[in-house]
């Protein structure tokens, strides 16, 4: 044809001062020595040919490389430069082989001569072929795999591409005989861009670069353009961390590389999706009006242009790639893009995906279809989830007042009970509920929820309204429609949002529990913590596990409710939750029982766990709960007045809780009486503590300190002996009527008491009302068969010399250390948490131990934290000691 051979593509490329070599890509690219076929496949701007060139510097054999070029479609140019590359590098000797003769096309017998020619080599050449994807003529991939099958040995074949050859790679892999390196082996790991960037001049910790990483995909050229523009910058590493991708050179590079390379249609297609975080043919033509998007996607993909194939025809585009594309957008199709959100975020409503369609009704601002997909979606529940429910509170929060409609008001309504807002999020109901009374919804295709969805969430509404302001009628109310309203909407969707029904059930549980229906409220509850449902509706399940535990604790119940407590916990623990989550009334239960334990600091850090909590700060229940617990820990650290002042728990209900009134008034009756005021003591308790046996039981107390025994004998009979009162009940008054006994002079009777109040309580750990008699119990103590049985778990730590005989120290503390007390789940720790408990008390580092039962050290890391967490402690020392005192070791 006349022309030279240009040089500058049958020579290995410079690589610049800043290129970062990757021994891990190096020692891949060896395994090509040992098959006939290697692809380097990757956008532009992966790396590939920087990778390739600095490989095959460091090789000892001939390496033959051609920079394809477009001119290089037609066969005999394309095998010319083979040729002349192959004499270049001193793999073939001149005339050896030959020139192809026709400008038009190829000889086969110069192609077998060829292959002949490197058959008959001792050391096979390597021929690198980098910018492959320029060949697009079948002919040249047919002739190419004629020469590498009848080659043999004698040529390993490297393609630095774009796109996929059209060779049969399936059978080089399938035979093992093909060696791939693809995109996501390409992309720079977090260390090796603060190594690139560290070429430039840059510092950039491992945890930075790791954004900067996500954000570009490990992008090779996006790395290195980043770091030139950040060396102008006056803070490199804000640069790297806010850069604005569509006001950069990574923006030139994108759209000179891919955008303009493409079609116009396929141009106008890649502009309308970046709206999409993840999109299929058939959303990509609903937004383009078109039908031509799967072959469209399916050649991008095939490109390499950004485009990234996530599995079952679905796709996303490169973040860097997507963030240019949607500024382009705006200034090539301006204000097209809400109306792209719209369109899908109304096909993705059709095809049952609700995040997506929320996000994107979000973002184009129409709030009436995106409140309407909520509810219509039953999926209202999953603000009170505490999976979802920050994501959509902050969501909704964009939501302005101009929006307007039922589903709206429903949304604000739900948002605001969320968060604690009762007065707004109850006026926001109200509103709903007017709006609901003539609600007519227009035709299928209308924005507006259809009428038993929007119905069915005013009721899950409606219950939370009652539990909130403590009313049982209202609640039961909801609960009735809820059971009507079930019936007519699609089962799926009540399949689908199961959290739905366990909040409904876990309202009306927690309703029924303030006004005392203890049994009604046991049903609702176990109901509720039966439900299933997995993740999306754990919340609702712990916090009726919590209300269950209660129960048990109001009762009288301490190992009972420690169970279903700890079960709450964990349960929320299990799937992730943030702890504490919800209302935290498990841990409230917790730190109660700890009080009757005496194990005081834990009870206060329990207690400091749940403060602050919004979405207690209205609920009677937890509030009550968290007053009176609060309350009791004052009192028996004498802080009487500081006591009765917390036990209030300051929250407006319809009706009065009769179990909050009376421990309100067990509180101050016992503040008073320790005080030395028995009469003020009874008068609090009069009117207040019918049908309670822990009132009786107090009461009892005070009759008794005011000198009159057979009252308060008469007071413990009417004690129901039903069983279903616990030992934190039936221990304390079995110690007044063992006073009541010492004190007449029936030392027998009263020994007999104390026995079977200490075998009672041994079991629950209750310690409390054995340091409350301790006045007039000490003398019993010190008689072997009840000091033998108050050994270990009592007696051990009450007093020490130097201190008062009563346990007291300075400020009303108990002395006895509060390291003894036992764990809260001490008989819970697992068979491999044990493992490492006993390698800790053989004094083994942390790395030891991970050698010695063959896991990683973040593994006995985290064994190690929830070992000290169950037994309430933290350091090893103390896990160690306090396991031996629980003979768990």
């Amino acid at each position: 044809m006349g022309d030279p051979f240009l040089r500058t593509r049958i020579v290995l490329p410079t690589r610049p001062a800043t290129f970062l070599r990757r021994q891990r890509l190096v020692d891949h690219l060896d395994q090509a020595l040992r098959t006939p076929l290697t692809l380097v496949n990757g956008a532009a701007g992966a790396g590939k040919t920087l990778l390739a060139a600095d490989w095959a510097a460091g090789l000892r054999q001939s390496v033959a490389w051609l920079t394809v070029e477009v001119g290089d479609r037609r066969p005999s140019v394309f095998w010319a430069y083979v040729l002349q590359s192959l004499r270049a590098c001193g793999a073939q000797a001149p005339g050896a082989v030959g020139f192809p003769a026709d400008a038009t096309r190829v000889d086969r017998k110069l192609l077998s001569a060829l292959a002949a020619a490197l058959n008959d080599r001792d050391e096979p050449v390597v021929v690198v072929l980098d910018e492959y994807d320029r060949v697009s003529a079948p002919e040249i991939a047919e002739q190419l795999e004629f020469v590498l099958h009848h080659a043999g040995r004698g040529l390993r074949l490297v393609l630095v591409t774009r796109t996929e050859p059209l060779l049969p790679l399936h059978r080089y892999r399938a035979a093992g005989e093909l060696t791939e390196i693809r995109a996501a082996e390409l992309a720079f790991t977090p260390e090796e861009a603060v190594a690139l960037l560290g070429l430039h001049g840059l510092s950039l910790p491992v945890h930075a670069a790791g954004a900067l990483v996500d954000r570009t995909r490990g992008w090779a050229a996006g790395l290195r353009l980043c770091a030139l523009a950040a060396q102008e910058s006056a803070d490199p590493e804000l640069y790297l961390k806010e850069f604005e991708a569509d006001r950069s050179t990574v923006a030139d590079f994108l759209l000179a590389e891919v955008l303009k390379r493409q079609t116009d249609e396929t141009q106008d297609l890649l502009l309308r999706v970046s709206v999409l975080e993840r999109f299929c043919p058939d959303l990509a033509n609903q937004l383009t009006h078109r039908t031509d998007a799967e072959a469209l996607l399916v050649g991008l993909h095939r490109e390499n242009a950004f485009v990234e194939h996530l599995g079952h025809q679905w796709y996303r585009l490169h973040p860097l790639f997507g963030e240019i594309l949607r500024a382009h957008l705006r200034v090539r199709l301006p204000g097209l893009e809400p109306e792209l959100h719209l369109r899908a975020a109304r096909w993705l409503r059709r095809h049952g995906s609700l995040p997506e369609t929320l996000d994107h009704g979000a973002a184009a601002g129409d709030w009436a279809f995106t409140a309407g997909a909520l509810v219509d979606d039953l999926a209202i529940g999953q603000l009170f989830t505490g999976l979802r429910s920050d994501d959509l509170a902050q969501l909704f929060s964009r939501m302005g007042p101009e929006a307007t409609g039922l589903a709206t008001d429903l949304v604000r309504a739900a948002r605001d009970l969320s968060q604690g807002d009762l007065d707004r999020g109850l006026a926001h109901l109200h509103h709903a509920e007017e709006q609901l009374a003539d609600y007519a919804p227009g035709p299928a295709h209308d924005q507006a929820p259809g009428p038993a969805a929007a119905r069915l969430s005013c009721a899950l509404l409606e219950a939370l309204a009652a539990r909130l302001t403590g009313s049982p009628v209202r609640a039961e109310k909801a609960a009735e429609a809820a059971d009507e309203l079930r019936q007519e909407v699609p089962a799926h969707l009540l399949e689908k949002h199961p959290e739905l029904t366990a909040l409904l059930l876990t309202h009306l549980g927690s309703t029924r529990l303030w006004a005392g229906r203890f049994d009604d409220a046991r049903a609702a509850l176990s109901a509720a913590a039966g439900t299933p449902g997995g993740a999306s509706s754990v919340l609702p399940r712990e916090e009726s596990m919590g209300h269950l535990a209660l129960i048990d604790y109001l009762n009288g119940w301490l190992g009972r409710a420690e169970r279903k407590a700890l079960a709450a916990v964990s349960e929320a623990e299990r799937l992730g939750l943030p702890q504490p989550s919800g209302s935290a009334i498990g841990r409230l239960v917790l730190a109660a029982v700890a009080v009757d334990r005496d194990e005081l600091g834990r009870a206060q850090a329990l207690l400091d766990e749940t403060a602050g909590l919004p979405s207690g700060t209205h609920d009677p229940v937890t509030a009550a709960g968290r007053a009176i617990t609060t309350a009791r820990l004052l009192l028996v650290r004498g802080r009487t007045r500081a006591a009765v002042e917390a036990v209030d728990p300051a929250v407006s209900a319809a009706v009065t809780s009769p179990w909050a009134a009376s421990h309100e008034a067990l509180v101050a009756s016992a503040a008073h009486l320790a005080e030395g005021r028995p009469e003020r003591a009874a008068e609090v308790l009069q009117g207040v503590c019918d049908h309670q046996p822990g009132c009786a039981v107090e009461a009892a107390r005070i009759q008794l300190a005011a000198g009159r025994p057979a009252a308060a004998n008469d007071l413990l009979d009417s004690i129901p002996t039903d069983g279903r009162t616990g030992p934190a009940v039936t221990v304390r008054a079995a110690l007044v009527r063992a006073q009541a006994a010492d004190g007449a002079g029936d030392t027998d009777t009263a020994r007999k008491l104390v026995a079977q109040a200490l075998l009672d309580a041994r079991r629950e750990r209750l310690r409390r009302p054995f340091l409350d008699a301790r006045t007039w119990l000490r003398p019993l103590l010190a008689t072997a068969p009840l000091h033998e049985l108050a050994a270990g778990w009592l007696t051990p730590g009450e007093s020490r010399r130097g201190e008062s005989r009563g346990g007291e120290s300075r400020g009303g503390e108990s002395s006895r250390p509060e390291a003894q007390p036992s764990p809260l789940v001490a008989a819970e720790l697992s068979g491999r948490e044990r493992d490492v408990l006993e390698r800790l008390a053989r004094m083994m580092s942390t790395e030891e131990i991970a050698a010695d039962l063959y896991v990683s050290v973040n593994t006995v890391k985290t064994h190690l934290k929830s070992v000290y967490r169950k037994l309430a402690v933290n350091r090893r020392s103390d896990a160690v000691r306090r396991a031996r005192d629980l003979r768990l070791l």
